[in-house]
């Protein structure tokens, strides 16, 4: 039908149907990209069209490059206990403290006649040749002790693990995996043996039951019995053809197993002299320049590097031996030992690494004055007085006197603050012990007091003691030092941070060096404000992020390199060193990266282990393992938080909380594992946590609280009468600008002292309940204590004997 002629078109009214809109997500539609860009340049196009062509053109590059990277990698695979690279370091550890793991080794060395094994000064190192997969191996059997065996586990590049059929680990093996995950894990290997000594009818279900076990705690690992020699050679096949897993903390030092070691005495003094070490270098390249670690021992400088004959070659033959003459773990195979020694290197004085491990103090640096003539006089008599006088130190227990020499005492210009210090634990132990005990507090002491009893009566149950002989190893002393420390632990997480105020003394003296804040997130506090003299000791990066980005990127220099069979000499090691190190314990030596000799303020992140029960303490001595390092300090404690102020811990948390731990102590660039150890007074250690290197910053600011309560008197509606949290009117108007706070959450501020016995008028911002408790929170910067001691963790007393076997169903390691 056609429009009349004049007639208006139909216009839609107001109900006309919307169909919904096509919805294009979170991008733009093709119709509204082409109404947005009518009439303009089509810049965004330009540039995606640049983009791929950027592509393009460095897809042929990418290629290469992944090529290339592919290529590094198989030849890395094929070469790993080749001639062009060090043998494949296996620790073969039990995981069960009736287990001898040389009889694994025996097995491997013994499955192929065609594998030859070398002779070797290091006792558990056994370097073996497999000819028949082209490759070298240096298994070595610790001693059963957790230091060598993490001191092997250090530089080893796979571990190999020995469970029992019986119940496949007992808790000094589950000590042991503990401390080796925390440590670093390199790729891990479980084996058994004793399956064919199982009846046949369960041979089958021990089988699963170690399979099952080896998947839950080993997620990643295979499970290969080793009786005969087809598993033997199984065994050894695994090992050859696994993928190594690399550890972080290790890759950017070179490391070094020593096999061999010579002593060699300086001209004039036999108690210092060069040390000559010998194994095959790891890692990226060693210079003759820097510094290397030893185990135990300490920081050093080197002489010159030599590179040797190889130790343990690959030996190929042209015929097959026969049975009659086959190979055991006391044969050896002859080398070509007569080649001369090249030296590498030598060291240069000009371009070597110093040892300096502090920054000079300057006294004088500061000063406004210069002193007087009769000053002078009297500083040098004073100080040719003190070196007539003997000192006498406080050391721990079994410390050496050149050990004593190391440790450094307290300067008299910090000992005003840890005497402070010290008061603050006094006061707050007086305090626990005069506090009126209500019927809970006595039943928890009992119950304390009894928990502690059990666990002494399971333990020496379990080890077979008599029970007529049960308090003759008791100690009284140290009995009472424990329960009084639980309860300091346990008031402490009943009134945080909550000490009374002394009545003795007036409380603006005895906190004079405290501070309140409006805010402790937001309040400024001055980072650089009153340092102790031990600041002027220590270095500090501008920057560490960015000095710890630059020293890992840079390039190693040196000419000995990975696989190189080489002989360290060593400068300046004390002969008592030599003579003190543990027999059987390895010897592992790590190239230093720069600056790590020099002291800084170290703070770590650690969690509470386990297994550990009894409270830690702040400045209690531990024994800290910060990657190859071993030392022992008191640290600090404070909450792991993002701002710019920590609060100080009076004990390590039990929970799974992270807590820092702050100390003096030598300069490590993270990432590097950290494990904590306590000694007890009968010389064992505990484990007690394990964390992460946090990095080196002096400017953390760790401040401690302290939280004085007073009781509400009388009040009324906002207004009240507060008694007991000061005893005299100077005090009240002493701290009269510190801000007041309740435990219910209301805020105020004093107004007036009433009195001269210390009740004094507040105003609070809003009606105060009689049930409520007034607190005054008042704030110090804590430092850690110069209590740095290079030698005190050098061994770790801890044995399988500490851990008697108890009985338990299979696998129920969890």
């Amino acid at each position: 039908m056609k429009m009349a002629l004049g007639q208006e078109a139909h216009r839609a009214g107001p109900l006309k149907q919307r169909n919904k809109a096509h919805k294009t997500g979170r991008h733009r539609s093709k119709g509204q990209i082409d109404d947005e860009m009518k009439g303009t340049k089509y810049t965004e196009l330009l540039k995606i069209e640049m983009f791929y062509q950027t592509c393009i053109l460095n897809f042929p590059k990418a290629i290469q490059k992944r090529k290339k990277r592919r290529d590094e990698v198989l030849a890395q695979k094929r070469n790993i206990g080749g001639k062009n690279t060090a043998p494949h370091l296996v620790l073969v550890i039990g995981l069960h403290s009736t287990l001898d793991p040389k009889k694994v080794v025996q097995k491997l060395m013994d499955c192929d006649s065609d594998n030859k094994v070398h002779p070797g000064n290091n006792d558990g190192c056994y370097n073996v040749s497999v000819i028949k997969f082209k490759q070298r191996f240096t298994f070595v059997v610790p001693p059963a002790n957790l230091t060598a065996i993490l001191d092997y586990a250090k530089v080893a590049d796979s571990i190999l693990c020995m469970m029992s059929p019986v119940e496949a680990w007992d808790d000094w093996g589950e000590l042991c995996v503990s401390a080796l995950f925390s440590q670093g894990l390199p790729t891990t290997t479980v084996t058994t043996q004793g399956l064919n000594d199982v009846p046949v009818k369960k041979r089958n279900e021990v089988r699963k039951a170690l399979n099952k076990a080896v998947e839950r705690r080993f997620p990643d690992s295979k499970f290969l019995p080793c009786d005969t020699d087809q598993e033997g050679q199984n065994l050894l096949r695994q090992l050859c053809h696994q993928k190594i897993k690399p550890l972080k903390w290790r890759e950017p030092r070179s490391h070094m197993l020593v096999q061999n070691s010579e002593f060699v005495p300086q001209d004039g003094n036999e108690s210092v002299g060069t040390l000559k070490i010998t194994g095959f270098l790891r890692g990226p390249p060693l210079s003759v320049n820097g510094l290397v670690h030893l185990t135990g021992m300490g920081d050093f400088q080197m002489k010159q590097i030599d590179a040797v004959p190889d130790i343990c070659p690959l030996i190929q033959q042209n015929r097959k031996p026969s049975k009659k003459d086959p190979i055991s773990m006391g044969d050896t195979t002859s080398c070509d030992m007569d080649e001369d020694v090249t030296v590498l290197e030598v060291a240069d004085p000009s371009c070597q690494e110093s040892l300096d491990a502090e920054a000079e103090v300057d006294p004088m640096e500061g000063e406004q004055t210069w002193p007087t003539q009769e000053e002078l006089d009297a500083a040098d008599a004073q100080a040719s007085i003190e070196e007539t006088e003997t000192v006498v130190k406080k050391v721990p227990k079994g410390t050496s006197d050149y050990q004593a020499t190391w440790i450094v005492d307290s300067d008299g210009g910090e000992s005003d603050d840890d005497d402070e210090d010290d008061d603050d634990i006094e006061e707050e132990e007086e305090d626990a012990e005069m506090a009126p005990k209500d019927v809970d507090t006595e039943e928890d002491d009992a119950v304390s007091v009894a928990k502690t009893d059990n666990m002494e009566s399971e333990t020496m149950s379990v080890s077979g003691d008599n029970k007529a002989n049960y308090d003759v190893t008791f100690d009284e002393e140290m009995e009472l030092e424990m329960l009084k420390k639980y309860r300091e632990e346990r008031m402490n997480e009943a009134f945080p941070d909550e000490i009374d105020t002394p009545m003795d003394i007036m409380a603006k003296v005895r906190f004079a060096r405290y501070r309140g804040l409006k805010s402790f997130r937001t309040s400024p506090w001055d980072c650089m404000e009153n340092l102790p003299m031990d600041y002027a000791r220590i270095f500090q990066f501008q920057d560490f992020t960015r000095a710890k980005k630059r020293t890992l990127s840079k390039p190693r220099e040196g000419l000995a390199e990975h696989g190189n069979c080489i002989t360290v000499h060593v400068a300046n090691v004390p002969k008592s060193f030599v003579e003190n190190h543990p027999a059987g314990h390895p010897l592992i030596m790590f190239g230093m990266l720069p600056h790590e000799q020099k002291m800084s303020a170290m703070h770590f992140a650690i969690k509470r282990h386990y297994s550990s029960e009894e409270p830690i303490k702040s400045k209690e001595r531990l024994i800290f393992q910060v990657g190859y390092r071993r030392f022992s300090a008191c640290p600090i404690f404070s909450e792991h938080t993002v701002g710019n102020k920590h609060k100080y811990e009076r004990f390590l948390p039990k929970d799974s909380s992270i807590a820092v731990a702050s100390v003096y102590a030598p300069i490590c660039f993270p990432p590097s594992s950290v494990l904590v150890f306590k000694e007890s007074n009968s010389g064992t250690h505990s484990l007690v946590a394990v964390g992460t290197t946090l990095g080196s910053d002096p400017n953390r600011i760790v401040v401690k609280r302290v939280v004085l309560s007073g009781h509400p008197f009388k009040i009324i509606n906002r207004t009240a009468v507060v008694r007991y949290m000061f005893f005299n009117r100077e005090d009240i108007l002493w701290f009269k600008p510190v801000e007041l706070c309740t435990k219910w959450g209301r805020r105020g501020h004093i107004k007036e002292p009433l009195g001269t016995h210390g009740h004094m008028k507040c105003i609070f911002d809003g009606n105060l309940k009689s049930q409520d408790t007034v607190l005054m929170s008042l704030y110090k910067r804590m430092y850690p204590k110069w209590t740095f001691d290079p030698t005190g963790g050098s061994l770790i007393n801890l044995t399988p004997e500490m851990f008697p076997s108890t009985q338990r169903s299979e696998m129920d390691t969890d």
